[in-house]
């Protein structure tokens, strides 16, 4: 990605894939260009790469403006179209900090921003694993029932928030979703023979906008990753605010059980894990929607004897029938996911209604979240 090869003062040679953290470590500190852009980057040391994608690095660093503060960097390739989106993206975090100062709302902060000889540089405050990472890295097994409750109302309360500022996130998933703290601690489950974490804090924040949309702004046909992508966007049927509910809602099935409501990667497949689960798509979608393709005589187009027919009756069941347990709070989960996953967006529930659904209000002090009671964590603004 960034193929900067030579460190003049030494000779030294880097290899594209192993010269950037050291040569813009060097950049960064020793640098004698006395512009603005270098003067500003003398305040960072890196530490190490934190993840990389499509976009560029992001780099844990150092910042001694904050005192030494570490920081995470999201610094973006130098290609018309990823600059664009940072842009983009740091219009959106703008708003953010604009509209909630105090960090109240739990989106990730941004501290700054700059551009370095055409790479547009993010400065974020530094999480720890994403909710998926810490499930992936503890054999998927899922978060208890309060570890549930608690993620699920901070992530309400911030994509509520996000809402009110008229912006759809338009990419929530586990992924997105990083703890502030993701230590654990460990025991060992005989029955199974393995060791098992359990993280210590749920304190959680929501993270990249680069797909966030204003209302005013023009909305994509298809948004959202695959498994969290609502009915109505793949029925091109036009989308806003609920589309966010709905990958909430798949969210919070996958913690609770571990695994993903939707596993699928073809669009008339996930209808129909749709329809196991949650029972028929409406008329009104079916007679509204361009893709009548997946349609005949207003019903599902679906083999139920093909392979992928089987794969389906096999593999997914009514929603139900996937709780753990028969007691009231799990239910009252499986009333919020269900009133998330309405087909029909209008019907869908509204995150203000959200906050003050039961399975809010089931915690009681026995149920502790990261060595707090459940009320306790309920005041989540600090």
């Amino acid at each position: 990605m960034f193929l900067y090869r030579r460190y003049s003062t030494n000779k030294k040679i880097y290899s594209p894939t192993t010269a950037f953290p050291q040569l813009l470590n060097y950049l960064l500190r020793f640098s004698l260009n006395s512009s603005p852009d270098l003067q500003f980057f003398l305040f960072f040391n890196i530490v190490s790469t934190l993840g990389e994608g499509t976009f560029g690095r992001v780099m844990q660093c150092i910042d001694h403006r904050r005192g030494g503060a570490t920081v995470a960097l999201k610094i973006i390739k130098n290609v018309e179209k990823y600059k664009e989106a940072a842009r983009l993206e740091i219009n959106v975090l703008e708003r953010i900090n604009e509209k909630d100062p105090e960090n109240k709302h739990l989106c990730v902060q941004m501290y700054d921003w700059f551009d370095y000889h055409g790479h547009m540089c993010i400065s974020f405050e530094l999480l720890a694993l994403s909710t998926f990472d810490f499930l992936k890295e503890n054999n998927y097994l899922p978060y208890s029932i309060a570890q549930v409750r608690h993620m699920a109302y901070q992530l309400c309360l911030s994509v509520k928030f996000l809402h009110d500022t008229k912006l759809t996130h338009t990419d929530l998933k586990p992924e997105n979703i990083l703890f502030v703290n993701s230590d654990f601690t460990m025991t060992y489950n005989v029955e199974k023979k393995r060791e098992e974490r359990t993280v210590k804090s749920t304190d959680v924040r929501v993270v990249d906008f680069g797909s966030a949309t204003f209302d005013h702004e023009h909305h994509s046909t298809i948004v959202s990753t695959r498994h969290y992508r609502a009915p109505e966007v793949i029925l091109e049927l036009g989308w806003s605010q609920p589309c966010d509910v709905w990958s909430i809602g798949c969210i919070l099935f996958e913690y609770y059980l571990g695994f993903t409501l939707f596993q699928t990667h073809d669009n008339r497949e996930h209808l129909a894990m749709m329809e196991r689960i949650l029972g028929p798509v409406p008329s009104r979608m079916i007679r509204k929607t361009r893709k009548q393709k997946y349609f005949y005589r207003g019903r599902l187009d679906w083999d139920e004897s093909s392979s992928a027919g089987r794969y389906v009756r096999e593999n997914c069941k009514p929603l139900r029938r996937y709780l753990l347990s028969e007691a009231e709070e799990h239910h009252q989960l499986f009333d919020l996911i269900e009133s998330m996953l309405e087909y029909e967006p209008t019907k869908r529930l509204v995150l203000a209604n959200s906050l003050r659904h039961p399975f809010f209000e089931s915690g009681t002090a026995g149920d502790a979240v990261g060595g707090k009671s459940w009320e306790g964590n309920r005041d989540i603004s600090r």
